[in-house]
């Protein structure tokens, strides 16, 4: 099965458009970022598309080069104070320590899940991942699930979640774990952000494989982790582009949704 994300991601934002009137008047999301950053740039469009579309006001705020940690903790917490959900964009100026900012975000506010727990939604990721395997139809209780990379946006939320629903998870790292993991894998969650380097020969037929891991290949084509051969392997792929990328973002709106309405900010 070949994921088709942005028919997911469609979905499910012509659900949340149904649900909008339901929200409140206003909504606002507000995104702290760099400033000039062309890949950043191409992720904030996308999102303030799918923003345009459901009656989302998008409030940026952009950081020099030179701001300060106490800067972009300033900046964000004037977001917080008009707008219903946040967005901090990584990555930010090297002056500044992301750790502190991100420790700063709201939880009621918190859609990227990126803060501190308790979170209060499924990181997008997650989320993403969550609804290919529902659609598909996957059981992972007692499956084994190998996770390449362990940051914050893919490898750690997915990992939590795939816990929490029976799988034996075994992270693979550049300083942990082998990829000879995945000749045994039921499912594959790959998060390294390093073009092609997952072979078919590396799987086991028949894996679940679920591709976050997108980059920028020569000639400026974006590629997942995973070669595109690696489909023939696979019981479900998602390719890269238009596999998670879609759905995550969509659920970043649907995140917005929940936490406006749990909260009741206006």
């Amino acid at each position: 099965m070949l994921v088709n994300g942005r028919e997911i991601a469609e979905d499910v934002l012509s659900t949340l458009e149904k649900e909008r009137a339901s929200v409140g008047r206003t909504l606002a999301l507000g995104i702290l970022m760099s400033q000039g950053d062309a890949a950043t740039e191409s992720f904030i469009r996308i999102k303030s598309k799918a923003a345009h579309r459901l009656g989302v006001e998008v409030i940026r705020r952009e950081l020099a080069e030179t701001s300060t940690t106490e800067d972009a903790i300033a900046a964000l917490q004037e977001l917080a104070a008009i707008t219903q959900g946040l967005i901090v964009q990584l990555p930010l100026p090297p002056s500044i320590d992301a750790e502190a900012v991100i420790a700063t975000i709201p939880n009621n506010k918190d859609v990227d899940a990126l803060g501190p727990k308790p979170h209060e939604v499924l990181a997008p990721v997650a989320a993403a991942t969550l609804e290919i395997l529902e659609r598909a139809g996957v059981s992972t209780k007692g499956k084994k699930a190998v996770i390449i990379g362990a940051g914050r946006l893919v490898g750690k939320p997915v990992a939590e979640m795939l816990t929490e629903m029976g799988a034996n998870i075994v992270f693979v790292t550049e300083h942990a774990g082998s990829l000879d993991e995945l000749f045994d894998a039921d499912i594959a969650i790959l998060g390294a952000g390093k073009p092609g380097f997952i072979k078919p020969a590396m799987l086991k037929p028949g894996v679940v494989l679920i591709d976050a891991g997108t980059s920028e290949a020569a000639g400026g084509k974006l590629v997942g982790d995973a070669d595109a051969s690696c489909a023939n392997m696979a019981s479900v792929f998602t390719p890269v582009p238009g596999g998670v990328g879609p759905i995550a973002i969509a659920m970043i709106f649907k995140n917005l949704f929940a936490l406006a309405k749990k909260h009741e900010t206006h």
